[in-house]
């Protein structure tokens, strides 16, 4: 939706404005919405405010007269709290409103969260997304999404304001999830493997810009390498996207794999370098902090941040 012209009927609801929530708000005014967004820390409201947005002070307040609420806070705990703790979004909500729930979660959590939502008259589209902040700051994001078709359609202008490509994976939550749960084991592997690699690298004493240039031409390049490793030649590991997202999001895999008596040795090993990095006291700091701690257990000296 182009700025100046708007699909939206009513106000839309963000309830979590970090690094992903904040770009999808933002995007969300662009398209015309009247956005009012909650997040705990002050900092992250104070930003969206400066930027033209409307800020509450809890997930409920955020919802009132809302037709869509977006969740977009860490994970399924969070997901339950903001929707259908005290004060939560939920309750705030008219007979009919769609909540658009992002965290990555259990299949099962999906459903769950769904029904309770069903029970009180309400939509619910179970809403992963992949892209990263700079996409969610675009509006390029891709949504793996699964509901009844009145939940698309509801969240329809949200949707297009947010994202890029929205997948539309089937008529009940949860299937969505499994989609968000198979790219995260993927992308944890990823990570990784170009952690491992530009370390590997740089113990062959080979020159890591030129590792990066010859490798991004090759067919050993993943999106995760081009990405991530600019990020270890920068020696710059604020957070994009913390490694505790990946402990996270790798135990939801392993979970998974228990319960379906599935084997997954590679997730497995990825977690357990997640889970060194996050021991050593890098958990917040970005995923490609997997680079560091390895260079750390093997006597190597990454490039330090310029400036």
């Amino acid at each position: 939706m182009s700025e100046g012209g708007s699909a939206f009927s009513g106000p839309v609801a963000v309830i979590g404005l970090g690094s992903m929530g904040l770009g999808m708000a933002l995007s969300l005014v662009r398209a015309g919405a009247k956005v009012v967004g909650y997040d705990p820390v002050p900092a992250a409201r104070e930003k969206f405010e400066a930027a033209g947005g409307g800020v509450a002070a809890n997930p409920g307040e955020a919802a009132r007269g809302a037709g869509i609420v977006i969740s977009v806070v860490v994970n399924a705990d969070q997901t339950e709290a903001v929707l259908f703790g005290q004060g939560g979004a939920a309750e705030a909500l008219e007979p009919g409103a769609v909540i658009v729930s992002s965290a990555t979660m259990a299949p099962s959590v999906a459903r769950d969260l769904a029904a309770r939502a069903a029970e009180r008259g309400l939509l619910y589209l179970d809403a992963p997304i992949s892209g990263g902040a700079a996409k969610a700051a675009q509006g390029q994001l891709t949504v793996m999404a699964s509901g009844s078709p009145e939940a698309f359609s509801r969240a329809r202008p949200a949707l297009d304001a947010m994202a890029a490509k929205v997948y539309e994976l089937g008529d009940e939550p949860g299937i969505g999830a499994a989609f968000k749960v198979v790219n995260q084991l993927l992308a944890g592997v990823h990570i990784a493997a170009a952690c491992e690699a530009i370390t590997f690298a740089k113990r062959l004493g080979l020159d890591l810009d030129k590792v990066y240039e010859v490798i991004t031409g090759s067919a050993g390049n993943s999106w995760m390498f081009e990405n991530r490793v600019p990020h270890i030649l920068e020696g710059d590991y604020s957070p994009r996207s913390a490694v505790d997202i990946f402990t996270k999001d790798l135990g939801i895999v392993g979970d998974i794999g228990r319960a379906e008596k599935f084997p997954l040795p590679i997730a497995a090993t990825a977690l357990q370098l997640f889970l060194m990095t996050a021991a050593a006291g890098m958990g917040r700091d970005d995923d490609a902090s997997v680079a560091r701690m390895i260079a750390r257990i093997t006597g190597l000296d990454l490039p330090a941040k310029k400036g």
